[in-house]
């Protein structure tokens, strides 16, 4: 038995837990699997209620393996602590602790009080799993992943004909499921205008909560005939600023849209507000795909904490072809915005993707 075994057991719960964390726990006796479970929608039991249901009696002596520390207070469930002391438990060994603040170690003091043994085995998959919800719990905001597909030289669009696609179905089919994986998704009125795009999950994969699309449109030009708002059903955000003309805002509204106003500088919507106000509203992680207006926008914003760049083997050369950041960008090369903890991820035949994090230096 292993923690990995509980990492790919919490990953089925994808799509469906937040804005709780994934988990996976298995209860294994005498080397053998007695109960199983890994957590889906919020108010339904916990990955540790499930498996001690499904191994009855046979919980008592057990160990637990489980990718996050049991919760230890009330919420919409009860206490997986408790649970766990009630059913005879021997061992608990966890891969991380839980940054809660309802929780933060005390479900592991609980289970340490009542004589239940506790093993913390750090994990980088556990951490990796839950990495939007840390963040979260952290920071209060969502993670912030910058998505995009390019060329070789870093092109975005050609200057003419941008018909077909830039990377592979393959590639595409990756993508499905990283906004299945995402809570909120991020662009601008410009590729809206452009692409007259749905910006849905069409993953096919089951979903906690709707995928909420974001659209940055200071002046609200977001058509009522587009398949943004004719798709609509309470999964669209306009934010806008205070010089968008009131007939707009009231014909999106009628249509079901929401729409904010968050002034920014130079007549922009802010983009850090909007950040926030989607913490506030609990979304855990968000997927910012646009243009590259945008795109530089939330890395000046300093809104941006990880990127994930998609490499076709292309090159589309030429001043007028659209970078991945356009606007002033940074003028000296020591200002360079940093990335760290870089991954390469092999997707198709010549096709790769780079996974990275934005340097903070505070």
């Amino acid at each position: 038995m292993s923690m990995k075994e509980a990492v790919a057991l919490a990953l089925r719960g994808r799509g469906q837990a937040s804005p709780n964390p994934l988990v996976g726990a298995i209860l294994e006796l005498d080397g053998a699997i007695v109960g199983q479970g890994f957590h889906t929608f919020a108010g339904v039991d916990h990955a540790e209620i499930h498996a001690l249901k499904e191994a009855g009696d046979l919980a008592r002596g057990a160990t637990l393996y489980v990718t996050l520390e049991p919760c230890s207070h009330h919420g919409r469930t009860g206490p997986c602590a408790e649970a766990l002391i009630a059913a005879g438990v021997a061992k608990v060994i966890a891969a991380a602790e839980d940054p809660n603040p309802l929780v933060a170690g005390r479900g592991f003091h609980k289970l340490r009080d009542a004589g239940v043994e506790v093993v913390l085995e750090p994990s980088a998959e556990a951490d990796k799993l839950n990495e939007a919800f840390f963040h979260f719990m952290r920071h209060g905001r969502p993670l912030v992943t910058l998505k995009t597909a390019l060329t070789l030289d870093g092109k975005i669009a050609a200057p003419d004909d941008n018909r077909g696609w830039i990377t592979s179905s393959t590639a595409r089919e990756h993508v499905q499921q990283v906004r299945h994986d995402s809570d909120a998704i991020l662009t601008g009125i410009g590729t809206v205008l452009a692409d007259d795009c749905f910006l849905t999950d069409r993953s096919g994969l089951p979903r906690g909560r709707p995928l909420m699309r974001v659209v940055l449109d200071s002046r609200l030009r977001l058509p009522l005939a587009s398949r943004m708002v004719t798709s609509a059903e309470d999964d669209l955000t306009v934010v806008a600023t205070s010089a968008a003309p009131a007939d707009r805002k009231r014909n999106l509204e009628e249509r079901g849209v929401r729409v904010l106003t968050f002034d920014g500088a130079n007549g922009r919507a802010d983009i850090r507000r909007t950040v926030e106000w989607l913490g506030e509203q609990r979304y855990l992680s968000l997927l910012v795909e646009a243009g590259s207006k945008v795109n530089w926008a939330v890395l000046e914003a300093e809104a941006v904490d990880k990127i994930f760049f998609y490499y076709a083997p292309k090159i589309l050369g030429g001043t007028e072809s659209l970078p991945m950041a356009g606007g002033l960008g940074r003028r000296r090369r020591a200002d360079a915005i940093k990335i760290e903890r870089v991954t390469l991820h092999p997707i198709a035949s010549n096709e790769f993707a780079v996974e990275g994090y934005v340097h903070r230096d505070r």
